[in-house]
C-alpha cells in the first residue's frame, strides 16, 4: 500500500534533446520547461511504480510548475519527487528540479493509479 512519505531523485546530463529548441517550446539552446516537467513527472513514476500490483500503472493528470531559472545544455540537472498525499487513487506528489548552481523548478504534480488493460481497452 502506498503511504505519503515516499521520495525519490534522478539525475541528467542536459544535452541538445532537452533544449528548448528540440522541444519546440522557445527560440533559445537552455534546458526546456517541457524537459524539466518531464524529469519531475518521471521521478513520480519511478517512485512508486515497483509498489503496485502487477498490470497497474500511474498516469498524470495535472502538473503546476514553476521554472524558476534558466540552465545551460551540458549542465547535470536533478528532479525529485516527493508523495504527500494519497487519496485511494489518486497520488499528489511535491516536483522539484535542481542544477549546478541551484534550484530551477518546483510545483506539485497528480497521478492516478489506473489497470493498464482497462486503461488501454477505453482508447479504442
Amino acid at each position: 500500500m502506498l503511504e505519503p512519505g515516499i521520495r525519490f531523485h534522478k539525475e541528467i546530463q542536459t544535452n541538445e534533446s532537452h533544449s528548448a529548441l528540440s522541444y519546440g517550446s522557445g527560440l533559445v539552446d537552455a534546458f526546456s520547461t517541457p524537459a524539466m516537467i518531464a524529469l519531475m513527472e518521471n521521478t513520480a513514476v519511478e517512485s512508486i511504480q515497483h509498489l503496485l500490483p502487477e498490470g497497474q500503472t500511474t498516469v498524470g493528470i495535472e502538473i503546476n510548475v514553476k521554472h524558476l531559472k534558466a540552465t545551460r545544455i551540458g549542465e547535470k540537472v536533478t528532479g525529485e519527487s516527493f508523495l504527500k498525499e494519497v487519496r485511494n487513487n489518486k497520488l499528489v506528489f511535491e516536483v522539484h528540479a535542481w542544477d549546478e548552481k541551484g534550484m530551477i523548478g518546483i510545483g506539485t504534480h497528480t497521478r492516478y493509479i489506473v489497470d493498464v488493460k482497462r486503461f488501454l481497452e477505453k482508447l479504442f
